[in-house]
């Protein structure tokens, strides 16, 4: 579906507009097959249990069969995921999903003696194999379990949390169900007055209707609807912060951010310069509402004006076959292989299921397994200009995906999210820049500075909120606070008065928002998006002011997978997260465009 009103069937989407699936497994029938399999491997991983401390040989042979099996194991998760969010109402891709669900989980189970059985080797003997060449192609992951010994808990106790591992899930999946595939937003007439479906995908459209009743209308319809809901999506949201904050007792940590921030050796710290870096320009945003404001010709100001555009983007929009040329045109400056992959990946190759269909996944994601294309979900809209930069943010997704599976071994294939939303953002910088060289008039330069400021305004700013939200409402549950609707809407109200300002009108069912989005299941993840792309901002700025050097530093970040921390990685690439300053001079850049925006409306 491009720009139709009605939302097809699966079933009726062109097969050259889906993914093609194919590389991981031929059919549904042959994916069953593999699980049947994989299944029956369970049972011979005993045969380590209570010997890995005999021998540096006997522990490489116990990695090397965990891996193996994991990596087979990835594939088969992935596929039934991918089948499922085509139609997330499709019965049989549901079951496809909740069966590998239940194996991952049972080979959690049948796993999950090594970490503490690992952890009663002492420390210096394993730092002795070290030495060793037998354990050098697992070194980075043995010298992680060593760090995370004080937070692994007896092989009963681990087996017990391993055996848990789909109830832990059932709040995210009973948000999942019901928002995408129970949940009808009815209709809302577009700018012309005619009606359209009103979804999650087509919400992309009202938002930057530049008819203020249709945007108002869309925003309304939409919230209220989750607002009916509004008990449910409290309930499931309460159950994900108990299930949280619970593994974050159990495993001996602090707080839940603490604990959430411990897999990638982030200090809390990193986090609160973000929230001070981006409060301390809060003034610098309220401008840039009121600039808006003025610009749009407002009396006032609401939330369901803050995404339409200062002016209107050029042309009619693009179809997807010319967003990919002006993506790939865009990444020129990371070479000519990066270009040509991506190309292939784009068309020919399938990466992408592209357009809306009835019950598909919303929004947008790259994913895939080390023995697959990194495929992209989209709901493309040709008619939407912020699909040209979603394709692009994925693109630098499946991009990162693609060199560090080429350049680590599958242990080390599999990069931190910290680092993955530098390579996304990266991507949507150097669009943004390419198409700034090409504006011709004030009115498109207008549009791209609006653009960027915008690009900071949602991935910092409000990213910044979330995470903010997110710290909140885990504190109230770790001080044994109950977690009502009311208690959410008020923690939620508040932040949107503060970062919108005392100028900004905050309608009622907006306080829902923080209950919709799909994000806040993977706690203490949306912080990343704000870090990435202040990183984004400085590594973007180098690889168009730089040349070959700039180049092969960038390049060689986005082959690093998980072999080092991403601090680390960062610090290589030539940001660092443990100091102001990235986060400061992202909020630099910000004010130099929101004095050129003033200059320009």
């Amino acid at each position: 579906m491009k720009n139709a009103s009605r939302v097809p069937e699966r079933k009726d989407v062109p097969k050259g507009d889906t993914w093609n699936l194919g590389p991981m497994y031929r059919s549904d029938a042959a994916w069953e097959r593999d699980r049947k399999a994989l299944e029956a491997e369970l049972a011979p991983f005993a045969v380590f249990q209570g010997k890995l401390g005999r021998s540096a040989k006997m522990l490489r042979k116990c990695f090397d069969a965990e891996y193996a099996f994991r990596r087979r194991l990835d594939k088969l998760v992935v596929y039934a995921n991918l089948r499922h969010m085509e139609d997330v109402a499709c019965p049989k891709a549901q079951g496809m999903s909740l069966r590998a669900s239940f194996l991952a989980t049972r080979a959690q189970e049948a796993l999950s003696f090594i970490v503490p059985e690992f952890n009663t080797i002492p420390a210096a003997t394993v730092r002795a194999w070290l030495k060793g060449p037998e354990l050098a192609p697992y070194a980075f992951v043995i010298r992680e379990l060593l760090r995370i010994r004080p937070h692994v808990l007896s092989p009963k106790e681990e087996l017990l949390l391993a055996m848990q591992g789909e109830t832990a899930e059932t709040a995210s999946r009973v948000f999942g169900q019901l928002t995408d595939a129970d949940l009808r937003f009815g209709t809302a007439k577009d700018a012309s007055g005619k009606e359209i479906e009103l979804t999650h995908a087509s919400m992309g459209l009202f938002r930057e209707c530049p008819k203020r009743s249709s945007r108002r209308e869309a925003f309304e319809k939409y919230h209220k609807v989750y607002e009916a809901h509004g008990n449910t999506l409290a309930a499931a949201m309460a159950g994900s912060v108990a299930q949280d904050v619970y593994q974050a007792r159990v495993r001996r940590f602090g707080s839940t951010i603490e604990a959430r921030l411990f897999d990638d050796k982030v200090p809390v710290s990193v986090f609160d310069t973000l929230v001070s870096g981006v409060r301390a320009a809060l003034p610098t945003l309220h401008r840039c509402l009121d600039i808006r404001r003025r610009a749009l010709r407002l009396k006032d100001y609401h939330v369901y004006d803050n995404y339409v555009p200062l002016a209107p983007a050029p042309g009619k929009g693009q179809p997807y076959d010319a967003a990919v040329e002006t993506v790939c045109d865009a990444v020129t400056p990371l070479g000519d292989e990066y270009v040509r992959l991506l190309r292939a990946g784009l068309t020919a190759g399938r990466w992408v299921d592209k357009y809306e269909n009835r019950n598909k996944h919303s929004g947008a994601f790259s994913w895939g397994c080390y023995d697959s294309p990194p495929y992209i979900l989209m709901n493309y809209r040709d008619d939407v200009p912020d699909s040209v930069f979603t394709l692009a943010h994925e693109a630098g997704h499946s991009m990162h995906s693609l060199l560090s599976r080429r350049a680590q071994p599958y242990h080390y294939s599999a990069y931190s999210i910290l680092v993955a939303e530098v390579a996304s953002t990266v991507n949507e910088q150097l669009l943004a820049a390419r198409l700034m060289e090409k504006a011709r008039t004030k009115r498109e330069r207008l549009l791209l500075v609006a653009k960027e400021i915008d690009e900071i305004r949602f991935t910092i700013f409000r990213q910044t909120m979330f995470a903010e939200f997110e710290r909140l409402i885990h504190a109230e549950a770790e001080a044994g606070n109950p977690l009502t609707l009311e208690r959410f809407r008020s923690l939620y109200r508040g932040l949107l008065a503060d970062y919108f300002g005392p100028d900004t009108v905050i309608d009622p069912w907006m306080e829902l928002e923080g209950l919709r989005i799909p994000h806040f299941y993977g706690a203490f993840y949306v912080y990343k998006y704000a870090t990435g792309l202040s990183s984004a901002i400085a590594l973007a700025r180098g690889l168009l002011r730089g040349g070959e050097r700039e180049r092969r530093r960038y390049l060689h970040f986005l082959s690093l997978g998980g072999s080092k921390y991403p601090l680390d990685q960062l610090k290589e690439a030539g940001v660092d997260l443990c100091t102001p300053q990235p986060v400061a001079a992202a909020m630099d850049r910000f004010k130099e465009l929101v004095e050129e925006l003033d200059a320009l409306v």
